[in-house]
């Protein structure tokens, strides 16, 4: 059951991470909370289907190359097209990051919940994290982000760490948190953080 925030303040959290950190786990242990969850990734992968704005700038960018036979983009495809070039990480991030930023705009207006959280592994570089009340970053060690990944993808030991080399760095991220959570622990101690962070917010 899920458990209700005390009064009507309305609490815009921002969770971000390195690739693998657990973000979502801990966006979900927030969203316990009758939260609403606003997963930039989910919102990312609907603005890139066959036909919209979004499509049709990424292919006349990265060419007809990165779609597959059902004519929707490759994701793996592309990734791995952009991880290894830092200029055209920049050059979809230019694309994607706007488009992501109003989508999210928009849900936020929609949500009836006071408490809503915005999962996205970008929230900062995108400046996503301007339209949050507070950043919470999401830190692991390397050797359990690669042990995480691994565990949900076939992707090679350096194609995460390529991927996790292309984000901002977690210290960065970290100077500019309101809080941090260490997910290094077990689950029971990633649940007492996130209690603790609503606790000190007056949510609950």
């Amino acid at each position: 059951m899920k458990r209700r925030l005390r009064d009507n303040r309305r609490v815009i959290l921002g969770v971000t991470g390195s690739f693998g950190s657990g973000k979502s786990t801990v966006t979900r242990l927030f969203g316990a909370y009758g939260g609403r969850i606003i997963d930039a990734d989910r919102l990312c992968h609907s603005l890139i289907r066959p036909g919209s704005a979004t499509y049709r700038k990424i292919i006349e960018c990265f060419g007809s190359g990165v779609l597959q036979n059902s004519r929707h983009i490759n994701r793996a495809k592309l990734a791995r097209l952009v991880f290894s070039d830092k200029v055209l990480l920049r050059k979809l991030n230019r694309i994607i990051h706007p488009e992501v930023i109003k989508a999210i705009r928009q849900k936020i207006n929609e949500a009836t919940e006071n408490l809503i959280i915005v999962d996205a592994p970008l929230l900062i570089e995108s400046g996503l994290n301007k339209e949050v009340d507070k950043v919470i970053v999401v830190n692991t060690n390397i050797k359990k982000q690669i042990e995480r990944i691994r565990l949900k993808t076939n992707l090679k030991k350096d194609d995460i760490l390529k991927r996790i080399k292309a984000q901002m760095p977690l210290s960065d991220k970290i100077r500019q948190a309101d809080f941090i959570i260490d997910n290094n622990g077990s689950i029971k101690n990633t649940k007492a953080q996130v209690y603790g962070i609503l606790k000190s917010l007056g949510c609950i």
